[in-house]
């Protein structure tokens, strides 16, 4: 009873904008259970069903990539930052030994724009949005297949329990009959063997209610099956259906399944996508443009600073060596020149100091612009193959929608003379039931004068039972044929 409670309340916390719609149909006992309208089984299931849901999900991977083409149309930044630690040693270049005395720490950032121009970058955008308006499709043709499977399932309920209320009607009548055969019986009017066809009658009458009420559970299940939610304990399913003759021509329908199905507005859209496709594929003839820009900078700095201190003062160590050369040639000296390459404490501390760039006492590069024109000449036939397949493509989507629109006109034309013929089988069923209804009651007022036998009744009442079964399904199939041409159509018709 909990379970159910907490289910009638998620059913309730799902639907209140049908509220209204199940005003007139809520006339049932209610506190046995929650109520159901179609209407909200309907919503339930476009909120719930999983299939519809992943139909629903494909919608965000077309917008997705909408947004990914229009984003194409500006030029993509990026930033890099990168550090490198290079041990002491010798290192190979070109087959040439360079050796190290100090681990080195470089660093490096570079932050650039990049755009790229070519005629697929126009076209794309253009091919997405087309493809999000094909996806919209789709989610219409999927809450259609939902509400279609839906109705039908839950008529198909509605259809058991009234032959649930068929049986139960069965066996009251089986049971005055039973209770008329003793009553004969024991006046001496009538034989046991009445008597034990009437007790076979009414067991048979109750199998069949058993049997009737299993159906009426396993359908439930099926209709929560498709609605994607847990049946409720008891629900009750209260929406009223009448039959009534159609309205509508063969020929309204038809020019308004040709503009409202979903399917075959999908399979339309596809073609002008797999059109684009073609425009895509043969831009691959024209040239692109590519524009580079971007700042950058480096540092490097030696672990051991000494290296560069020894490096310093062997530089000055050998301009005095260079001096005296001079002088001794009788050329003018450097001596001053030397002096000031002479390695003080003062020199080496800025030496350190200069050395401390890692990592991010940049030096900057200069700017630069790169400016990139390219037009493919030749590339093995591939730009060929590629518009080959795209117009082949295009003409295998034109030739599917041109193929839905043919099975679009066989399936409405098909379910609107489906429903045609089930209006009158409603009609004749009604008369045969009713027919059948008067045969039984003659049948009981003979035999309860005796002017028939329990065989006449029991002959009667088959046929009775037969004619009321068959009114029941000529209703109910013509509901769900009205549902059937919705379905076909694309659009409510009523």
């Amino acid at each position: 009873m909990r379970f159910s409670k907490l289910v009638a309340a998620a059913l309730c916390a799902a639907i209140p904008a049908l509220v209204p719609y199940a005003a007139n149909a809520q006339t049932a006992d209610s506190t046995s259970g929650p109520v159901l309208t179609v209407e909200q089984a309907v919503n339930l299931a476009i909120r719930h069903n999983p299939i519809h849901l992943s139909v629903v999900n494909d919608r965000s991977s077309a917008t997705a990539l909408r947004k990914e083409a229009y984003g194409q149309l500006l030029p993509r930044f990026d930033a890099l930052l990168q550090g490198n630690f290079t041990k002491a040693g010798q290192a190979p270049i070109n087959s040439v030994q360079f050796a190290t005395t100090s681990d080195v720490y470089q660093s490096f950032y570079q932050v650039g724009l990049t755009y790229n121009l070519s005629w697929s970058t126009f076209v794309n955008p253009r091919r997405q949005n087309v493809n999000v308006r094909a996806a919209e499709a789709d989610i219409v043709g999927s809450q259609i297949n939902v509400q279609t499977t839906v109705t039908q399932d839950y008529l198909t309920v509605l259809q058991d329990q009234a032959k649930v209320v068929l049986e139960d009607t069965l066996i009251a009548q089986a049971q005055l009959q039973l209770d008329l055969a003793k009553a004969k019986l024991a006046v001496g009017s009538g034989t046991q063997l009445d008597v034990s066809k009437a007790q076979v009658t009414l067991g048979q009458a109750q199998v069949a209610a058993i049997q009737a009420r299993n159906q009426v559970d396993v359908d439930k299940l099926r209709l929560f099956q498709e609605m994607g939610v847990p049946e409720p304990q008891n629900v009750q399913l209260t929406s009223q259906f009448t039959v009534e003759a159609p309205k509508f021509s063969l020929d309204s329908v038809l020019a308004l399944a040709r503009l409202q199905n979903p399917t075959l507005n999908a399979l339309k859209v596809r073609t002008q996508v797999a059109s684009l496709d073609v425009s895509s594929a043969r831009s691959a003839y024209f040239p692109s443009l590519q524009v580079q820009t971007g700042v950058s900078g480096f540092t490097a700095q030696l672990a051991n600073p000494n290296v560069l201190i020894g490096q310093a003062m062997q530089s000055a160590a050998g301009c005095f060596t260079e001096d005296s050369i001079r002088q001794g040639a009788g050329l003018p000296g450097i001596t001053s020149i030397c002096q000031r390459e002479v390695v003080t404490p003062q020199t080496a501390a800025q030496i350190r100091a200069e050395n401390s760039q890692f990592p991010f006492n940049f030096t900057k590069v200069p700017l630069s612009v790169t400016a990139t024109l390219s037009l493919p000449i030749f590339n093995n036939f591939t730009r060929e193959r590629q518009v080959e397949q795209a117009e082949a493509t295009r003409n295998d989507a034109d030739y599917k929608a041109k193929a839905q629109e043919l099975q679009l006109t066989a399936d409405v034309t098909a379910a609107y003379l489906t429903l045609q013929s089930q209006v009158q089988t409603v009609t004749l069923q009604e008369q045969n039931a009713a027919q059948a209804r008067q045969q039984l009651d003659l049948a009981e007022v003979k035999y309860k004068a005796g002017a028939a036998t329990y065989l006449d009744i029991s002959d009667a009442q088959a046929t009775y039972s037969t004619a009321e079964n068959d009114r029941i399904n000529a209703i109910y199939q013509f509901h769900k044929a009205f549902a059937a041409l919705e379905g076909a159509v694309g659009h409510p018709l009523r």
